[in-house]
């Protein structure tokens, strides 16, 4: 009898793990994709059970809160560590900050690679690992690694269009990883974007999204240089952003994410709620950061981008309270800078 108990136990387990998924990683991005996901799964499937996961409890427990408050029925519970996660779910996602936390929530103690060495055979083929984490390549193939040798499924999956586009579920998806892996994740994150591009196998997606970030970081603060020449020498900003949209010089930095207020007649970019709401300064720096390096190791020559990672990094040095406004804040600094600087 109590070998059939454990039996039933272990079949009951597998069963509510398979129809499982958990998010780790519950920060202002992954909050936004993991709510999406979350709620169009269950819309789908009311029996599907989730998962959270973060470094600061009450944010999962708030987020938890949020959710069942909308979706009353919804079977969401709250795990302490990574372990735990994977454990309960035959699928997880990660969101997290950059490198180290990736380290910390896969390979440490607690992490995800001890439990998959817990799993079975059958239990590890059909575990999926997704993260979406801006990290470094290396680090990110050597995590990948580790869990396909444990004999799961792993893709990266960096993501572009920022706390917007989560929020709107309208994300671009970059991703690396086999043929297979790909596809497993592929309606997974049609959930929370839509766009979704396999980029090569293992840290391609990662490669990928490090290339866009440095041409936008780059972008970004020659479009505030233009806004600023432009009012200096007598234009009306909403004219001069009118024209580099409508020329050779028009990019998103400018026609979205243009960093004077009223600039653009049908938008409202996040200059014009005090640089609030978009991609934090301290993470471009970082991503600028990832692209020097990335280029250190592969001897590819960065000129633009280590002086607009310098530029970051100096205006954090005199603006620190820009480091969680929207990047197009460094016009703030452009401001203040004289010509001889």
């Amino acid at each position: 009898m109590r070998h059939t108990a454990r039996v039933l136990q272990s079949l009951e387990r597998q069963i509510v793990r398979a129809k499982s998924t958990a998010f780790i990683g519950l920060g202002r991005m992954g909050s936004e994709m993991a709510f999406n996901f979350f709620s169009k799964t269950f819309a789908e499937s009311p029996d599907a059970h989730f998962v959270v996961c973060d470094a600061l409890p009450t944010s999962a427990i708030t987020f938890r809160q949020n959710f069942v408050t909308q979706f009353p029925g919804a079977h969401i519970d709250i795990v302490l560590t990574p372990e735990e996660a994977v454990h309960a779910s035959q699928t997880v996602l990660t969101m997290l900050p950059s490198s180290p936390q990736v380290k910390t929530v896969y390979s440490e103690a607690n992490g995800v690679i001890s439990a998959l060495e817990s799993l079975s055979a059958a239990e590890l083929a059909r575990s999926l690992f997704i993260d979406s984490t801006t990290l470094d390549v290396g680090i990110s193939r050597s995590v990948a690694a580790e869990v396909i040798s444990a004999g799961a499924h792993m893709v990266d999956a960096p993501v572009s269009g920022g706390v917007t586009g989560a929020k709107a579920g309208t994300l671009a998806f970059l991703v690396g990883g086999t043929e297979g892996a790909f596809e497993l994740s592929q309606p997974i994150l049609t959930h929370m974007g839509n766009r979704i591009i396999h980029c090569g196998p293992s840290g391609a997606g990662l490669g990928a999204k490090i290339c866009n970030n440095l041409v936008l970081g780059v972008q970004q603060i020659v479009v505030g240089e233009a806004m600023l020449l432009g009012q200096k020498l007598g234009l009306d900003p909403r004219i001069l952003a009118g024209v580099i949209n409508s020329s050779t010089g028009g990019c998103w930095a400018s026609s979205v994410n243009n960093p004077v207020p009223y600039s653009l007649a049908d938008k409202s970019p996040p200059c014009e709620r005090n640089y609030e709401g978009g991609f934090a300064t301290a993470l471009m720096l970082k991503d600028m950061l990832l692209a020097t390096d990335v280029a250190a190791s592969t001897d590819s020559p960065l000129p633009l981008g280590k002086s607009a990672q310098n530029f970051y990094a100096e205006t954090l040095r005199h603006r620190p309270d820009l480091a969680q406004k929207d990047f197009s804040s460094v016009y703030e600094r452009l401001k203040q800078m004289r010509r001889e600087d």
